[in-house]
């Protein structure tokens, strides 16, 4: 068994890597083509004659690009593994290879668990890519893009947080976060317990202090007082409010909303690691905002892993096709079409399992249970029936 073991894992893996290398290298020259509508472009001051190193050019567009690879590598590997394993099972039958195997006592439950492990170390593989590589390698293509193209920003109006605090809530708007992670276009609005507006402050910019706190810089404060009862502004409405306004260069603002979760907010969830998708939801439900998005994408970064299985299982099957003269094209195209539905499908329940609110983790489950279904069906039927 151990022959046969290393036979068919050393073809599955050659097969899965040319894969998915052929995939990266497809989504790299994509990738390519797209900057080069930004060479030449600097993020130097206007008027200043711009630098060697404030010019966005071929090199740096190759270091990002190259620091998506690991982003397309967690996104493809399930299709990769499906693919790979598809043409090497069809090969085997087509060959006669597995049925010698077969008449060599791989029955079809053993086959399953010699790919069954081969698909645990995948997942293994897509989880650690998806919840360390890729979200490291994406800020820091994002980072290394905002030094030359000016910041990162989301929307037109950038990122809103809320924190409630002992006495009073706050919302805080950050407009964009430059590339030595300084937050600019900073609006915090004071709000007492009934809900009123106590205050407003703009900031040119703010940094994170290590002490809880954002350093606001260039401040302008507007504070907003009303009568101590309704029935003197009632009688008086001249003295229904108050405003005062001041100017400050610098003011410390102390918040628990960390570096982290404004980064999460400006970046795409499904580009976040799992640990900082769950704070995130737990800041978001403690604070009274709607967190659906967030989970769904949570529960997606739970199974989407798992999927190395589900293809896994739906490719033994075709190690049980009689094949007549000609070539396992068909096959192949078949597996293609099969993995990029697969692809489709699971973003498409994540926008209508928020769209309709659904269960966030059934959202993210249910295309790995439909594929599971199908798989399990097919093996059912082609394997152990025929």
């Amino acid at each position: 068994m151990k022959t046969v073991r290393r036979l068919i894992y050393g073809e599955v893996l050659a097969s899965i890597a040319l894969v998915a290398a052929g995939f990266l290298a497809l989504f790299f020259f994509f990738d390519l083509v797209d900057e080069l509508q930004y060479l030449g472009k600097t993020n130097g001051l206007p008027g200043a004659l711009p630098t060697a190193s404030d010019i966005y050019q071929v090199r740096h567009a190759l270091v990002y690009v190259a620091l998506l690879v690991p982003n397309h590598l967690y996104e493809l590997l399930p299709i990769s593994v499906l693919i790979g394993t598809i043409f090497v099972m069809a090969r085997l039958a087509k060959s006669s290879e597995y049925t010698i195997l077969r008449t060599s006592g791989l029955d079809p439950w053993r086959a399953l668990k010699l790919l069954l492990s081969l698909g645990a170390v995948f997942v293994v593989v897509s989880f650690m890519v998806g919840d360390y590589l890729a979200p490291l390698s994406e800020r820091t293509a994002q980072l290394l893009k905002a030094r030359y193209r000016g910041t990162i920003t989301v929307g037109q109006t950038g990122a809103w947080l809320k924190e409630k605090q002992a006495y009073n809530s706050y919302v805080a708007n950050v407009k964009t976060l430059s590339s030595n992670n300084q937050m600019q276009g900073v609006q915090i609005f004071e709000f007492d317990n009934k809900g009123l507006v106590v205050s407003k402050m703009q900031a040119a910019s703010a940094v994170f202090s290590e002490d809880d706190s954002w350093l606001l810089k260039d401040v302008s404060r507007i504070e907003f007082s009303l009568p101590a009862n309704s029935a003197t502004a009632a009688e008086s409405p001249v003295q229904t409010a108050g405003i005062n306004t001041s100017a400050l260069d610098k003011f410390r603002w102390p918040t628990e909303i960390s570096q982290e979760m404004v980064s999460v907010a400006l970046l795409k969830p499904e580009r976040m690691g799992t640990i900082d998708l769950f704070n995130y939801i737990r800041h978001l439900d403690a604070n009274g905002q709607t967190a659906q998005r967030y989970e769904i994408e949570f529960w997606k970064k739970v199974f989407y892993p798992l999927s190395c299985l589900v293809m896994v299982i739906l490719a033994l099957p075709f190690a049980y096709l009689h094949f007549r003269s000609g070539g396992i094209t068909a096959y192949v195209f078949t597996g293609v079409m099969v993995g990029i539905s697969f692809f489709l499908l699971n973003n498409v329940f994540g926008y209508i399992g928020n769209l309709q609110n659904w269960q966030p983790w059934f959202a993210a489950a249910a295309p790995g249970i439909i594929y599971m279904t199908i798989s399990l069906g097919a093996f059912g039927w082609l394997v152990l029936r025929r």
